[in-house]
C-alpha cells in the first residue's frame, strides 16, 4: 500500500506538468485574451484609442491559433480603433484583408460581414475627403468613393430586406453623404468642417499616410464636427 500511494505522489508533477503545457496552458491563453479585450474595450470607452489598438493587437497575439473566428472579430474592433484614432491607412489595410476572409468563409456570421463591410466603408469614405483636400485628381480618388458608395447602399438594401426600418434609414443617410462628397465642388468642400476622423490628419498629428502622402494644412478650415452636407458617417455608431 505504502508502494502504491508513493508512485501515487510521484506522478502528481507528471500530471500537473501535462496539464500546464495542454489544455492548461490553452486556458492561460484564453484568460489573456480575454483581460486583454476587456482592457481595450474599456480603452475605447474612453477614447484611448491608441491604447486600445495595442491591447487589441495584445489579444490577437495571444488568442489560440484555432479561434479564427474570435480573432477576425477582434482584428474588426482593432480597425474601428484605428479608424477612431485616426489611423486611415493600418485601418483600411486591415479591412482590405479581412472582408475577403469573411466572404469566403461560408461560416461567417453575415452580421460580423456587414459590420466590416461598414466600416470599409466609412474608412474609404474619410480616405477621399482628405484625398480630395490634398488635391489627388479624381481618377485616383474616385474609386475610393466609388467603393464606399457601393457598400453604403448594399448595406442599405439589405437592411431593408430584413425589415430594420431605423437600420436602412441610417445607411440611407451614409450613402446619400458619399453621393455628396463625390458631386461637391472642392472649393465647397474646402468650406465644410472636417469629420473627427479627419482632423488630426489634417493637422499632421495621426498616424495616417493617406496614400503616401498627408494633405497640407489650409488655416480656414472650420474644427468642428458635422453631419451637415457630407460630413460622414460616425464609424462606430452602427453595424455593432
Amino acid at each position: 500500500m505504502r508502494g502504491i500511494l508513493l508512485g501515487g505522489w510521484l506522478l502528481v508533477p507528471v500530471l500537473m506538468g501535462a496539464y500546464h503545457y495542454g489544455p492548461g496552458q490553452r486556458r492561460m491563453e484564453l484568460d489573456h485574451t480575454q483581460d486583454a479585450l476587456t482592457a481595450a474595450r474599456k480603452s475605447v470607452q474612453a477614447k484611448n484609442y491608441d491604447v486600445a489598438v495595442k491591447q487589441f493587437s495584445e489579444a490577437l497575439a495571444a488568442i489560440p491559433s484555432d479561434q479564427t473566428t474570435e480573432a477576425r472579430r477582434i482584428r474588426l474592433e482593432r480597425a474601428k480603433a484605428q479608424l477612431l484614432e485616426p489611423d486611415l491607412t493600418s485601418a483600411y489595410n486591415e479591412l482590405t484583408a479581412l472582408i475577403p476572409e469573411l466572404q469566403a468563409d461560408n461560416s461567417t456570421d453575415p452580421k460580423l460581414l456587414a459590420d466590416a463591410q461598414q466600416t470599409m466603408a466609412n474608412a474609404q469614405y474619410y480616405l477621399t475627403w482628405l484625398m480630395r483636400l490634398e488635391g489627388q485628381p479624381r481618377d485616383v480618388w474616385e474609386p475610393e468613393i466609388e467603393g464606399s458608395r457601393q457598400l453604403y447602399r448594399m448595406l442599405a438594401e439589405q437592411a431593408t430586406e430584413t425589415g430594420d426600418k431605423q437600420l436602412a434609414i441610417g445607411r440611407q443617410e451614409d450613402l446619400e453623404s458619399a453621393v455628396r462628397l463625390a458631386r461637391l465642388d472642392l472649393s465647397e468642400l474646402q468650406a465644410l468642417p472636417l469629420p473627427s476622423q479627419c482632423k488630426n490628419c489634417k493637422s499632421g498629428n495621426c498616424n495616417c499616410k493617406c496614400k503616401g502622402k498627408k494633405p497640407s494644412q489650409n488655416k480656414g478650415q472650420n474644427k468642428s464636427d458635422a453631419r451637415g452636407a457630407s460630413s460622414g458617417p460616425p464609424p462606430d455608431n452602427r453595424g455593432n
